[in-house]
């Protein structure tokens, strides 16, 4: 069984956040016990920090990992040139990781991605369009309802109009654009 963890809670935050950050937060546990706590107990308090020292690390390697500035700027430019048929294909490769079964569809959405019990629609056929708009979303929502999934993902190059934003934060639409969908075609080979 995987976890998810809330993405406003504390956790989630800090790994969106600069790793050195997470640090600070454990030096401070460990010079504030020192400073506040008996000789016998003051390591007890600095191991409060331990998590946020796992933290740093986890950010740090996932900030590593992260294409430059330069590096999004020449995958997105480099999608920007190809056809529905080879991006597809790449889309295909990169949503295949961890052992997901990846299915073409026809309709609102173009892929489902199954991983363990949970079906995500994925809809990119748009990913070129300028500015995306709230019925793309609508429509993927829909399908999400009519085949009984679990998540649902937009993909694009372009911008989403101020409706299909409020659109998919109310109903949970992950919405991958720029640098994330750099990382997820960087993944890919891309």
């Amino acid at each position: 069984m995987k976890f998810k963890m809330a993405p406003n809670s504390l956790f989630a935050i800090l790994l969106r956040s600069p790793w050195w950050i997470s640090l600070g937060i454990a030096l401070a546990f460990g010079l504030v016990s020192r400073a506040a706590l008996p000789e016998t107990y003051w390591t007890m308090g600095a191991m409060g920090g331990f998590p946020f020292l796992i933290l740093a690390a986890m950010a740090l390697r996932r900030q590593m990992r992260a294409p430059s500035p330069k590096q999004v700027e020449a995958i997105l430019a480099r999608v920007a040139t190809l056809s529905w048929r080879e991006f597809a294909d790449a889309l295909e490769k990169a949503l295949a990781t961890d052992g997901a079964q990846v299915t073409r569809l026809e309709g609102a959405a173009d892929f489902a991605v199954v991983r363990g019990s949970k079906t995500q629609l994925v809809a990119a056929k748009r990913w070129k369009a300028a500015r995306l708009g709230e019925d793309s979303l609508e429509a993927l929502h829909a399908a999400v309802r009519q085949r009984d999934a679990s998540e649902a993902m937009v993909i694009s190059l372009g911008d989403l109009s101020a409706n299909a934003q409020r659109y998919a934060k109310a109903h949970h639409i992950e919405v991958v654009q720029g640098a994330a969908l750099a990382q997820l075609l960087r993944n890919a080979g891309l």
